[in-house]
């Protein structure tokens, strides 16, 4: 079983920055991909981000650029830097990690944009 902690949603202004952490804790051998999916109201939930074991990384096409996503492997955690924050980043961000047999979710940390 792997629990995941998410801290650092909140409220910004357009433009501005925000860093979500997400820790993972609990009975496992190693996670492989951790990454970040967010669900606005309305709209179908999005992959935002995922970082693989090995460093590599894919992003939503709406976040290249502005977001940077990391991870700690000794701490099992991973990062997600996001710069630029627009109104339509609000959301609902959901932490992820995969071990060999499922994928885990975090409960989710609120992210609120305003213009």
């Amino acid at each position: 079983q792997v629990q995941l902690v998410e801290s650092g949603g909140g409220l910004v202004q357009a433009g501005e920055s925000l860093k979500l952490s997400c820790a993972a804790s609990g009975s496992f051998v190693s996670i492989n991909g951790m990454g970040w999916y967010r669900r606005a109201p309305g709209k179908q939930p999005e992959l935002v981000a995922i970082v693989n074991r090995d460093g590599t990384t894919n992003y939503a096409d709406s976040v290249k650029g502005r977001f940077t996503i990391s991870r700690d492997n000794a701490k099992n955690t991973v990062y997600l830097q996001m710069n630029s924050l627009k109104p339509e980043d609000t959301a609902v961000y959901s932490c992820i990690a995969d071990t060999k047999s499922r994928r885990a979710w975090g409960q989710g940390t609120q992210v609120t944009v305003s213009s």
